[in-house]
């Protein structure tokens, strides 16, 4: 799918729930530092991909495949084994910025609680790390800030505080699941300029989880679109998006406004 002889990460999987199929030999291949999108419509399995590959679809699913990350295979893994790998080697944030903050807990709480989840290091001795990513995705690092319970924060700060906690250990993929769903298109532009710092100045890839067309050009280098639990196409944003083969993905680009795929990303 991909020229990277070696990819960060390589999936094969099939997924089902009592029998129903949600995921039909799906493959993706994500390379090291690469940023890709996935698109479709709501339904199409993205989110169960998701979350397949950081091994959270619980006892109901069946999983069948193969999940090769860094040369490691991942199914079959035990809880113990993946506490080792989700928050440090590969991190997700969900949208709902909100709800997947806990209420009673202050900003520098959450930071201070994902980093002693994996590292022995004290988080009085790591806390300007912290403060210093908090700098970098435009959030203030001053003392009422960290003091903040999440409602006292806005959407927008409150989804760059979950990408930083997802970024405090340098992982080396970052899966953002529609991190940008109902956001104001300022928002989102912050948001988006977080995902971009973190795969441009640390190499972090990134797998763009959205049904947001429109963001994907702004982010990523590769789209991959999904269809009842199957790729259908795949390939750089500007051929994908700009030339689509697949009648699906003519389906979601014709549903959106007219625009140039082939010319620069899209001021988000």
């Amino acid at each position: 799918m991909y020229p990277d002889p070696a990819p960060l990460l390589q999936a094969d999987l099939t997924v089902s729930f009592q029998d129903r199929p949600v995921l039909r030999g799906t493959r993706l291949h994500i390379g090291h530092g690469a940023c890709v999108g996935l698109v479709g419509q709501s339904g199409s399995g993205k989110s169960t991909l998701g979350l397949a590959l950081m091994g959270l679809l619980g006892g109901e699913a069946r999983v069948e495949g193969s999940v090769l990350f860094d040369g490691r295979e991942l199914l079959g893994l035990g809880e113990r084994e993946w506490r080792s790998i989700r928050g440090r080697r590969i991190a997700l944030v969900l949208q709902g910025a909100y709800s997947a903050l806990n209420p009673a807990l202050r900003i520098e709480s959450h930071l201070r609680e994902s980093w002693l989840a994996h590292s022995k290091v004290r988080w009085h001795d790591a806390r300007h790390q912290a403060l210093a990513l908090l700098r970098s995705f435009d959030l203030p690092c001053s003392d009422d800030f960290l003091a903040r319970f999440p409602s006292q924060i806005s959407i927008g700060q409150a989804q760059r505080v979950l990408i930083a906690m997802a970024l405090l250990h340098r992982p080396s993929l970052l899966i953002a699941d529609e991190v940008t769903s109902a956001l104001d298109l300022l928002t989102q532009q912050e948001v988006l300029a977080s995902l971009r710092r973190a795969n441009r100045e640390w190499g972090t890839a990134v797998l763009h989880i959205t049904h947001d067309l429109l963001s994907v050009p702004a982010l990523c280098g590769e789209v991959v679109v999904l269809d009842h639990g199957q790729i259908v196409e795949s390939g750089p944003c500007a051929g994908v998006l700009g030339s689509p083969q697949h009648p699906y993905t003519q389906r979601l680009i014709g549903a959106l406004p007219e625009f140039d795929w082939t010319g620069p990303a899209p001021a988000r």
